[in-house]
């Protein structure tokens, strides 16, 4: 009887804590991977110096990305902007208005996360 309250208590104790856990693995939609995030720093410092301050100003420029553009939009923005950089006759689609003002979204975030952090 003792050791069937026993695995009750656990039970009850490992569902409390699994729980939270489960909550805390959901994210809000404009949050982006962590290593999207690194890489943005990365390449930020890369450009602006390898320093502590450049550190924690990209690190702001990249959270101020994240509350302006879904990670989706990033992510799509981001690649039509890797893909452009090719060049030749494939990409000329790229030029389409729409898929241009989805660039801009993110020039623009990028430009406020600048004003804001830098």
């Amino acid at each position: 009887m003792r050791l069937i309250k026993l695995v009750a208590a656990f039970s009850v104790s490992l569902a409390a804590a699994v729980v939270p856990m489960a909550q805390a693995m959901e994210l809000p939609p404009n949050d982006y991977p962590t290593v999207t995030r690194a890489d943005y720093v990365y390449g930020c410092m890369q450009a602006n110096g390898p320093t502590r301050e450049m550190l924690e100003k990209c690190s702001c420029s990249i959270d101020q990305i994240a509350a302006l553009l879904p990670f989706s939009e990033y992510e799509e923005a981001e690649t039509i902007k890797s893909v452009s950089l090719r060049g030749g006759e494939q990409v000329a689609v790229l030029q389409n208005p729409a898929i241009q003002a989805k660039v801009k979204k993110l020039q623009f975030a990028q430009v406020e996360a600048e004003l804001k952090c830098f």
